[in-house]
C-alpha cells in the first residue's frame, strides 16, 4: 500500500490529534472492569491510500469495513462461529422452498433522524446490485435477488425472493459491503446510517473521525469519539507503544511476542480464526494425478510450520478451510505426517529426483517462510521444491494462473460462502482449477434443504471429498492478533469479518 502513512507521517497526524486525558489501568478482558463514559480512542488499521473509500458498498480493506461499521449496520451479521445473527433485521423466516424470505425490522433511526423502513432495505439492495456500477463488492454474492419481486409488506417487514432457492442467504446479507443506507442515498461524502458513530471528517490513507449517536437504538457508545487511522505494520506497532494510538489491528506473531514482554500493550488474539495453505492446481502436471497431492499432503510437518511460521501463534490445518466455524468437518480425522508412504507415492508418480517450482510472494506475513520450510520438508523424499516470489501487488490474481502449487491465505468467512467463492467450476478465485459438475451440483442441492441438520451433513460430505481429493493443503490456522493499550476495556477475540471484530461502540477507556 505505497500510498498508506508511513511512520512519520502517522506520527504527525496522531500528534496533531491531541487524545483527551484518560486514566487508570486494566486489562482490556477484566470482568471486574465497569464501562465509563467518554475519551476518544485512536484505532490504526493497514491503511489503503487513495483507495479507501467513505462508499459503505465499496469497501474492500479493514480500515475500510471498520470506518463502515461504526456508521452503517446490516441486516445480519456474522457471529463468532461465523453463523448469522440479528442486527438492523430482528428476526427472518424462509417460505418452505427457502426462495422468498421476510424480515423483519428493528426500531432503528438513522443519523439525520429518519427511521429505518422497509423501503430503505429495497433501495440498499438495488443500489448494491446495480449492473451500472460493477465494483459493488456484494453485487455477485447477492445476485441471486429477484428485486422486481422483492417489496415492502409494512414499514418495518419487508419480502425478498430469489431467483434460485438459498437456505444460506441471511449469512449473505452478513457479507462485505452489505450496509443498509437510507432511501435516495446518492452522496458518499455525506454517511448517514443507523450505526452507533455519526460522520465528521475524512481523508483518504490518513484519518476518520466520527462522535458517538446518541439515538443509536443497541444502547449509546461510551467513547465521545471515534478516530479510525490508516498505517503500516511498523508505524501501527509503534503508534500503539509510543502512545498515539489505543488500538492496532492485524498484528504480527513478532510484535505479540515482544508487546507481551512489556505492561502497556496487550494483545487479544483469535484463536486459529484465518488459513494458511498451498494451493496444488488440480489440472496441471503432476498434481493433476490424486497421488502426488496425497503425497504432498502427507509431506507437510504442520506443526512445525505453526511453531516457525505463525511462532507458535495458531493450530494445525487438515487440509480443510474455516476450522471452528458453523458446518466445519471436525469428525473427520486429523492427517498425520507420513514421510515414507509420501515417498511410494512420489516414486509411483516418477517424480523422485525432480525439481517443482512453488509459486510465493510477500503479499501476506509468513508467505514466504511457509514455502521455504515446507521445500526443506518435501526434500526428505527426493523432490526439490524451488521458491519462486512474485509480485505482492498482483499476487492475488497473478496466484489463479501462475505455478503449479503455491501460498495462500484467507480470512474468516462463512464455509459456504469459501466454497462458492474458491471451489466451485465458475468460482472467481478458483486458485485450485478444482471443476467438477457433480461437485457443484450436490453443493447446490445441500443448500436448499432447509433443515439444518441435512444441510450440515451434505456439506460434511463435500468437505470430505475436498480434503481427499482436492488441490487445498490447509497446514495452519493462524490466530487473528489485535493489540490494544491496557487502558481499553471491551475489545473482543473474535475472527475478522464477524460482528464484534473492529467494533468499538462496546469499548470504553479505563
Amino acid at each position: 500500500m505505497s500510498e498508506a502513512l508511513n511512520r512519520r507521517g502517522f506520527l504527525g497526524l496522531a500528534g496533531s490529534l491531541a487524545v483527551a486525558a484518560v486514566t487508570g489501568c486494566g486489562s482490556g478482558d477484566s470482568p471486574a472492569a465497569t464501562p465509563k463514559a467518554g475519551g476518544r480512542l485512536r484505532a490504526v488499521f493497514a491503511g489503503g491510500g487513495a483507495k479507501e473509500v467513505l462508499d459503505p458498498h465499496l469497501q474492500s480493506l479493514f480500515v475500510d469495513i471498520a470506518r463502515h461499521k461504526a456508521m452503517y449496520e446490516k441486516l445480519v451479521e456474522l457471529g463468532p462461529d461465523l453463523k448469522p445473527v440479528p442486527r438492523l433485521a430482528a428476526k427472518w423466516e424462509p417460505d418452505a422452498q427457502a426462495a422468498t424470505w421476510r424480515f423483519t425490522l428493528r426500531d432503528a433511526t438513522f443519523h439525520d433522524g429518519k427511521p429505518l423502513t422497509s423501503q430503505d432495505v429495497l433501495y440498499s439492495l438495488a443500489r448494491i446490485t446495480d449492473p451500472n456500477v460493477p465494483e459493488r463488492v456484494a453485487q455477485s454474492s447477492l445476485a441471486a435477488l429477484d428485486l422486481r419481486r422483492c417489496k415492502a409488506i409494512d414499514q418495518h417487514t419487508v419480502e425478498l425472493t430469489l431467483a434460485a432457492p438459498n437456505a444460506e442467504f441471511p449469512a449473505l446479507l452478513a457479507g462485505i459491503g452489505t450496509q443498509i443506507v437510507r432511501d435516495g442515498f446518492k452522496d458518499p461524502a455525506k454517511p448517514n446510517g443507523t450505526g452507533a458513530f455519526k460522520f465528521t471528517s475524512f481523508e483518504a490513507g490518513r484519518s476518520m473521525v466520527a462522535t458517538r449517536f446518541d439515538d443509536y437504538w443497541d444502547g449509546t457508545a461510551k467513547l465521545e469519539e471515534l478516530q479510525i487511522l490508516s498505517a503500516d505494520a511498523e508505524a501501527r506497532a509503534n503508534a500503539l507503544q509510543g502512545g498515539q494510538a489505543e488500538y492496532a489491528n492485524e498484528m504480527t506473531a513478532t510484535f505479540a511476542r515482544t508487546a507481551e514482554a512489556g505492561k502497556t500493550v496487550k494483545i487479544v488474539a483469535a484463536k486459529g480464526s484465518t488459513t494458511q495453505a498451498f494451493v496444488m492446481k488440480v489440472d496441471q502436471p503432476p498434481f493433476d494425478n490424486p497421488d502426488v497431492r496425497l503425497a504432498f499432503k502427507l509431506l507437510a510437518d504442520r506443526q512445525r510450520l505453526v511453531d516457525v511460521v505463525l511462532a507458535g501463534r495458531g493450530v494445525v490445518g487438515n487440509d480443510l478451510f474455516g476450522k471452528g466455524f458453523q458446518y466445519y468437518a471436525a469428525d473427520l480425522p486429523q492427517r498425520e505426517r507420513d514421510v515414507e508412504q509420501a515417498k511410494a507415492l512420489l516414486k509411483k508418480a516418477g517424480l523422485i529426483g525432480k525439481e517443482l517450482e512453488i509459486f510465493t510472494s510477500d503479499a501476506s506475513a509468513g508467505f514466504v517462510e511457509a514455502a521455504t520450510l515446507f521445500a526443506e520438508q518435501v526434500a526428505e523424499a527426493g523432490v526439490k521444491l524451488k521458491v519462486t516470489t512474485g509480485s505482492a501487488q498482483t499476487y492475488a490474481k497473478d496466484l489463479l494462473t501462475k505455478g503449479v502449487i503455491g501460498s495462500h491465505r484467507s480470512g474468516a468467512m462463512p464455509i459456504p460462502q469459501y466454497i462458492t467463492d474458491r471451489l466451485l467450476s465458475k468460482s472467481p478465485f478458483n486458485a485450485t482449477h478444482w471443476r467438477r459438475p457433480a461437485f457443484d451440483a450436490a453443493f447446490a442441492a445441500a443448500q436448499v434443504q432447509t433443515d439444518e441438520a441435512v444441510r450440515a451433513a451434505k456439506y460434511g460430505v463435500l468437505q470430505k471429498t475436498l480434503r481427499d481429493e482436492g488441490g487445498i493443503l490447509a497446514w495452519g490456522h493462524p490466530d487473528f492478533l489485535v493489540a490494544i493499550s491496557s487502558k481499553v476495556q471491551g475489545v473482543q477475540a473474535v475472527p475478522p469479518n464477524t460482528l464484534d471484530s473492529g467494533r468499538f461502540d462496546k469499548v470504553w477507556l479505563a
